[in-house]
């Protein structure tokens, strides 16, 4: 449950938001309503948040990978359920979506993608573990600005990461709306019939 009320005052500029953010995510996002109580940190959160969006020198994917895994390291649900939907929106391999948290077992990733989860764990971690070799081997892989956005990308994660699990926002149904109904053991011949039961959700 939340630390703090999900309903700050109702500004002018809070509704802006809220319009935005409807118009965007189909939902005014849980962060956002918390910040809503101090209009300057908001303002400043928002303009950051589209300044780090045109960031653009390290691939989609190992983008959306070091964020999620740094969220899983530190254990912030809010971050992993939107970091579903978000990922699985723009294309990434549902697979890899899903197997963040357990990658280590995965074998859906390439060695690239493992280095990647790797460095932000290492990031993450208190104190950081980054070592000469790891860096050195996604400075050879992804060149010097891909590798900085990378490293920004797993520091802006943090930021998020810890103040959302602080505040205490858990999940906000985001992964759902990914989820297809899954069909029922008989399904099939139920649809024949025409006394099929909706399907359930996984």
């Amino acid at each position: 449950m939340a630390r703090i009320s999900l309903t700050p005052p109702r500004t002018l500029f809070h509704r802006a938001m809220e319009w935005y953010s409807t118009r965007t995510y189909g939902k005014v996002l849980d962060p956002a309503k918390a910040l809503g109580h101090n209009p300057k940190v908001l303002r400043a959160d928002l303009r950051f948040e589209l300044a780090v969006a045109k960031w653009n020198r390290l691939d989609a994917d190992l983008k959306g990978l070091a964020v999620m895994a740094s969220a899983a390291s530190i254990g912030c649900s809010w971050c992993m359920d939107f970091g579903h939907w978000e990922n699985q929106r723009r294309g990434m391999d549902v697979r890899k979506v899903r197997d963040v948290p357990v990658w280590r077992r995965s074998t859906v990733y390439t060695p690239l993608e493992r280095d990647v989860m790797e460095y932000a764990e290492a990031m993450t971690a208190n104190p950081p573990e980054v070592t000469d070799e790891l860096a050195e081997r996604l400075v050879t892989a992804l060149g010097e600005a891909a590798y900085v956005e990378l490293t920004a990308m797993v520091a802006v994660e943090n930021l998020r990461s810890r103040m959302n699990s602080a505040l205490g926002l858990t999940s906000q149904g985001f992964k759902d709306l990914c989820e297809l109904p899954q069909r029922p053991a008989g399904a099939a011949a139920d649809a024949d019939t025409g006394s099929g039961a909706p399907g359930e959700r996984r």
